[in-house]
């Protein structure tokens, strides 16, 4: 039945475009609207519609399935990248090297920053578009094979590269954190790039939101004690934070 419900909510949202989240619930007037809540939020992580505030809409006309799943990707959890975003821009020191990797945390940093002079480097094609609106940075894209579905390059085109430059800040997204898995991620490849920057770079910052605690992917990068600095939303367990705190690991 939930499927079906969704199904339902997905087509009607497709055909009329936008809604609000009363019109769709007028649909099912015996479901709770914590329920359709859900179904709207399951359904973007699918790539069928997009939320927006007090509704969804469907995915623009034109774009394709790679392009929707990612825009629903930058969807979840806005506030909370946006408020890492504002903490991670006072960890960049004007005139220094910075890695930014792929992901959505990475590409909420560059949306927030501000034009300065800075050298960036970044395994994210969007993220050095992104970053083009800018005058003052200088913007280096490595090379390397592309992920479609998360828009990272990686390979050994990558690492050659990323291998001669001195990073002085990385920032790395996580896509899972075990106590026993560490920092994971679902890439072979791009875990051998974040593996090197971990190793590599002056400051490691890891991006974090409290919903990757408990998830585990198949590769480990690193894990608490290897990070110079963690930065989150402010919901990491008590458990995550006491680590961080024995291991002299800055969480901001």
């Amino acid at each position: 039945m939930n499927q079906l419900r969704r199904e339902h909510i997905g087509k009607f949202i497709q055909e009329k475009g936008a809604v609000t989240v009363k019109e769709i619930s007028a649909l099912f007037p015996d479901v709770s609207l914590m329920t359709i809540h859900r179904d709207l939020e399951k359904l973007e992580e699918e790539g069928v519609i997009l939320r927006t505030r007090g509704g969804a809409m469907s995915p623009t006309a034109g774009s394709s399935p790679t392009e929707v799943k990612l825009e629903a990707r930058m969807q979840t959890n806005r506030k909370a990248k946006r408020e890492m975003a504002r903490k991670a821009l006072k960890l960049i020191d004007p005139g220094s090297a910075v890695f930014l990797d792929a992901g959505t945390s990475s590409m909420a940093l560059a949306q927030a920053l501000p034009d300065m002079d800075v050298n960036i480097f970044t395994t994210g094609p969007n993220i050095a578009m992104e970053l083009g609106r800018l005058t003052i940075p200088t913007i280096h894209m490595c090379g390397g094979t592309l992920n479609r579905f998360n828009q990272a390059v990686s390979g050994q085109s990558t690492l050659k590269m990323l291998e001669q430059i001195n990073i002085a800040t990385a920032f790395l997204g996580v896509s899972g954190y075990t106590d026993q898995g560490g920092f994971t991620c679902g890439k072979e490849d791009e875990m051998l790039v974040k593996r090197l920057m971990m190793e590599k770079a002056g400051k490691k910052v890891i991006l974090m939101d409290s919903s990757k605690c408990g998830k585990i992917l198949p590769y480990t990068f690193g894990n608490i004690e290897n990070a110079d600095c963690i930065v989150s939303d402010g919901g990491l367990p008590r458990e995550f934070l006491d680590r961080a705190e024995q291991a002299g690991v800055r969480v901001l």
